[in-house]
């Protein structure tokens, strides 16, 4: 498939663009390739966004997961890192929205936080919203039963169970250093696998 190529794109971007060719034809690898050279940028992008380090891994995944599934809508009219960055951002702000976040700034936060915290306990959500939750856990657990045995054990315990480090070291015996070598090491197999399910 060819791709117009804006005269102006850095060598850089002009790389991005014979990757999302690639992809487009069927390279697995290009998927890969595309994520390795942005996944870091991405993610701390991300973290700034929405200040959580799990909020900003799934906000990665589902930005990577959106422009794969959504390739061949990219024009080389600008650089691919512009159009990802803008999907991850949109889904940040999304996200934001739909956690009702709000910003109180410092002058105000002493006279407000008070009542802002008894606004978010007292938040419950709504049964299209509890839906589109369990859906998502459905979604996530068929995703982690595709692990391998030791890496699934540790994503349920992290992430639907919310053991800390160290708890899941004492549960499964290891140092808390293995603990977090490992949880990296299986969310990048997480990642590889969304991007297998959601490659054309």
């Amino acid at each position: 498939m060819e791709l117009d190529l804006n005269p102006s794109l850095s060598d850089k971007a002009r790389l991005d663009v014979e990757l999302v060719r690639q992809a487009i034809e069927g390279d697995q690898k290009a998927y890969a390739d595309l994520m390795a050279r942005y996944r870091d940028s991405i993610y701390f992008m991300l973290l700034k966004m929405v200040n959580n380090s799990t909020d900003a891994e799934d906000l990665m995944i589902e930005a990577f997961g959106k422009a794969f599934k959504h390739i061949r809508q990219y024009t080389p009219n600008f650089a691919f890192s512009t159009w990802l960055f803008k999907i991850a951002s949109n889904a940040a702000i999304d996200f934001m929205r739909k956690k009702k976040v709000t910003n109180v700034s410092i002058d105000d936060a002493a006279t407000n936080i008070e009542s802002t915290s008894a606004d978010i306990r007292a938040e419950q959500p709504t049964p299209e919203e509890r839906l589109i939750s369990e859906q998502k856990i459905m979604l996530l657990r068929s995703v982690v039963a595709k692990l391998k045995p030791r890496y699934r054990k540790l994503v349920e315990l992290r992430y639907f169970y919310e053991y800390s480090y160290e708890e899941i070291g004492e549960e499964m015996e290891l140092p808390i250093g293995t603990v977090k070598a490992q949880l990296y090491r299986a969310r990048e197999l997480l990642q590889n696998i969304l991007k297998d399910d959601i490659a054309p």
